[in-house]
């Protein structure tokens, strides 16, 4: 099977918080999506309701993909009445023009679905993809392809190394999360036992690699290769694969 070598790093941690992921070509923008909620402390992808908004920016297709049903209907809707929003802006007063103006200029990138369309084409072509979960924390990740692989044989993705713990969900941004983190991991912080009594309701944990790889073998891309692979060792993905 096809497959993508990739890694995935939390712009603005230091030290870096990253992971690599080998994971199936054929994947959508959604099972991406599931992949790095999965691979983080996050709550927004499979098996999983959505948690958040999210979007991944396409820069140099000048393209969005986004569960933000809103954005896409209006992107829509601008797309088929152009002559209106043509007349919006002669009609503007010159105190709100500038607005209308870039309001204009954000509906004019093309916005699609997570679930139509498919990581390959635009991954392989420019190599990095933009990430950005929760527009209130506003995480932002970048997605780099490493290797293309055409015999993995295994129907789920599968963590291969990172570093570091990722955040949990509502810490507020990067700066609370290691906020949290000092007084979490400090007995001597004089928030360090209300932190604890919070991480269980906050699904926080620390970097466990191995519980990862459970969650990831949630996600299965085809029946018939799940059938082919469960009685596969995980020795074969770690002496393979591994770096």
């Amino acid at each position: 099977m096809k497959s993508y070598i990739i890694k995935i790093e939390l712009e603005e941690s230091n030290p870096l918080i990253w992971r690599r992921v080998i994971m199936p070509a054929d994947a959508t923008y959604k099972r991406l999506h599931d992949v790095i909620q999965n691979v983080t402390n996050f709550l927004g992808g499979y098996p999983g309701g959505g948690y958040h908004l999210y979007e991944f920016q396409l820069l140099e297709e000048n393209k969005i993909v986004t569960n933000d049903e809103e954005l896409y209907i209006e992107h829509q809707h601008y797309i088929k009445n152009k002559k209106y929003y043509e007349e919006r802006l002669k009609s503007m007063s010159p105190d709100m023009l500038q607005f209308e103006q870039n309001h204009q200029e954000r509906l004019k990138i093309e916005v699609r679905k997570p679930t139509g369309l498919k990581i390959d084409t635009y991954l392989e072509k420019f190599k990095e993809i933009r990430y950005n979960y929760d527009f209130g924390d506003n995480w932002w990740f970048t997605i780099k392809l490493e290797e293309i692989v055409d015999d993995y044989y295994f129907g789920f993705p599968t963590l291969l190394d990172g570093g570091e713990t990722a955040p949990p969900e509502d810490i507020g941004g990067i700066r609370g999360f290691y906020a949290f983190l000092e007084a979490y991991r400090d007995a001597k912080h004089p928030d360090h036992e209300f932190m604890k009594d919070c991480v269980e309701e906050w699904h926080f944990r620390e970097y466990d690699p191995d519980l990862i790889n459970d969650r990831l073998k949630g996600i299965v891309y085809k029946k018939t290769e799940w059938d082919k692979i469960k009685h596969e060792s995980y020795n074969v993905i770690e002496d393979k694969y591994r770096k």
